[in-house]
């Protein structure tokens, strides 16, 4: 066995090894410190696939477009699992969570980074709606893990919508796989994304237009798109703030990923309706709303979980647009989106414990009270606003100026969405940040390093990304197509 082979089987070995030990480990000390490692181990076998392809199989397969997504994932999901070690144990402190509770937080957590690297690696697309499901009902067990009336209405909320969209999702895909039949026959090579794409000129068109209108639903809801959104404001206030990172940094991401499969088989069939132009108006729609409401949230997560809202819409806008340039900027914007977002929730999270609030009227002088989480925190909203020197503005400059080379008459419409969401997170930034305060907090500058290495790595992707890694972009983006 090859050492790409392995490299790929450690990335689902890993997290599902991680969910069968952490299940039944006792204590919480050990089995955070696992959950890291499990994690670390992941990461590295997801950094080898880089660099190295293993052959496709029936099920799996290792492309550039999902070693992009990998990566971020396995990132992310490092540094968030860093945070959520001492996060969680300050909860356990102060009995926010009961204790019998987190040895099954930690082992779903590992469930929930296999399931979205089952669904980033599967090359059935029956496999990758079951890998998204898994994903779901993981995220709902644990928003509700806090079993507080506000954290169960939360998660059943998602419960709820989240079946529903991914039902929408799984009716689509069955549309495909009914449209792929006649060409491919039955059984699995009907499934296989590679043969569906290299196949589906000779597909039914009425089928696929009908397939799409559902997936772009089904995952849309899963993606955060307004008007399926509903669930994702409740499910990041209430859910523990490890988890608000990974749903906004990373599983929104996967939705996204199985949406631009499905419009690859779309894009080879001459006779189909352009799939870009849904894509365009649900990211705009979402852009603009989301913008708006931030003026009216009272709530911190709240906040920010609308202001992925934003960005899943700027991301989706811009696939939608297509062509080289804009994929490109959808794919920095998505990369650069995770890792600020993550970081954002990683201060979040503190200022909640030190102040014992979610409230935004009852946070302030933040820079003050506590000066370094303060200003790290100031920094990724400033980051996420879309300002240099960051990659935020980087990614979102190329998506306005793709706009106005390709679609100059909807480049309006996306700089009033990205100016009112601007907008809205300064406001709230300077209430937050330099509001009058007597308080004074206390936190270990250790417990910042997740935290400031996703903000240094927005910041020199910013001013400069390594040649490698734009080479990447660029043929990933060739691949995408128009």
């Amino acid at each position: 066995m090859t050492v790409a082979e392995l490299a790929a089987i450690g990335v689902l070995a890993s997290p599902g090894l991680g969910a069968l030990v952490l299940l039944v480990l006792p204590g919480y000390r050990l089995a955070a410190l696992l959950n890291v490692t499990f994690c670390a181990v992941t990461l590295a076998c997801t950094a080898l696939l880089y660099g190295l392809r293993p052959p496709a199989g029936t099920y799996l397969a290792v492309d550039d477009l999902n070693t992009v997504f990998l990566i971020v994932n396995g990132l992310v999901g490092l540094s968030t699992s860093v945070f959520s070690a001492g996060y969680i144990a300050h909860e356990l402190q102060t009995r926010h969570l009961a204790r019998r509770h987190v040895r099954f937080y930690h082992a779903m957590y590992q469930f929930l980074m296999l399931s979205m690297n089952l669904a980033l690696l599967a090359d059935n697309v029956g496999l990758m709606w079951v890998a998204v499901e898994a994903a779901t009902l993981t995220t709902v067990v644990m928003v509700g893990i806090y079993r507080t009336p506000a954290a169960l209405e939360a998660a059943w909320k998602y419960f709820i919508l989240g079946s529903v969209g991914i039902a929408l999702a799984l009716f689509g895909t069955i549309l495909v796989y009914l449209a792929a039949q006649p060409t491919l026959g039955e059984g699995l090579p009907a499934m296989a994304w590679s043969r569906l794409v290299a196949s589906s000129a000779a597909f039914d068109p009425a089928l696929l237009n009908l397939a799409f209108v559902f997936l772009l639903l089904g995952y849309g809801t899963k993606i955060g798109l307004a008007p399926m959104h509903a669930w994702l404001p409740d499910a990041h206030a209430e859910g523990p703030t490890p988890i608000s990172a990974v749903l906004s940094g990373l599983l929104l991401n996967v939705a996204l990923f199985a949406l631009l499969r499905f419009k690859l088989i779309m894009a080879g069939n001459a006779g189909v309706l352009s799939p870009g132009p849904l894509m365009m108006t649900l990211g705009l729609v979402s852009l603009i709303l989301a913008g708006l409401m931030m003026y009216r949230r009272r709530d911190i997560k709240r906040l920010f979980a609308y202001s992925s809202i934003e960005h899943m819409g700027i991301i989706t806008f811009a696939f939608g647009l297509g062509g080289p340039l804009a994929n490109f900027a959808g794919l920095l914007h998505m990369a650069m989106h995770s890792l600020t977002k993550s970081a954002i929730f990683f201060g979040v999270g503190y200022v909640a414990q030190l102040e014992g609030t979610q409230r935004i009227a009852d946070i302030r002088g933040l820079t003050r009270s506590a000066p370094l989480l303060g200003w790290v925190w100031l920094a990724g909203v400033v980051a996420i606003a879309g300002l240099p020197p960051f990659g935020v503005f980087t990614s979102e400059f190329l998506v306005v100026t793709s706009a106005f080379a390709r679609a100059p008459w909807l480049a309006l419409p996306l700089a009033a969405g990205l100016t009112i969401a601007f907008g809205a997170l300064l406001l709230r930034a300077h209430e937050i940040a330099f509001g009058e305060t007597t308080k004074q907090h206390r936190l270990p500058a250790w417990r910042l390093l997740p935290m400031a290495a996703h903000l240094l790595v927005v910041a020199i992707a910013g001013v400069f990304i390594p040649e490698p890694i734009v080479a990447w972009f660029r043929h990933v983006a060739q691949v995408l197509g128009g």
